[in-house]
């Protein structure tokens, strides 16, 4: 019985692991593409600080930060909060299996 225990810990130590995993090489694939757009857009202002800023405050610069970052904090809020609710499901389930395997 303790051999289970350790590894259905390990198995959710290994899931979190995972998921936060997940969460960071999105982090780091928003920050990659959204600065290679970014550069590639503005990239003929660079005359005068003015003329790179305007084009750096466009619509079409700030669309693909903004709408990709929204996804990318609904990913963080799920990857931190998700895994409680996702727990106690868990939790819940084995107790009825329990439960219905001693009937």
């Amino acid at each position: 019985m303790k051999n289970q225990d350790n590894n259905l810990k390990y198995i959710r130590a290994k899931n979190k692991v995972e998921r936060e995993k997940g969460f960071y090489t999105h982090l780091i694939i928003y920050l990659l593409v959204n600065t290679v757009l970014t550069v590639m857009k503005v990239w003929g202002d660079f005359n005068s600080w003015d003329s790179f800023v305007d084009e750096f405050l466009t619509i079409d610069v700030l669309s693909s930060w903004t709408v990709w970052g929204v996804f990318l904090v609904l990913h963080f809020v799920s990857f931190k909060y998700g895994q409680k609710w996702e727990e106690r499901k868990i939790e819940e389930y084995m107790k009825k299996e329990l439960s219905n395997d001693s009937k």
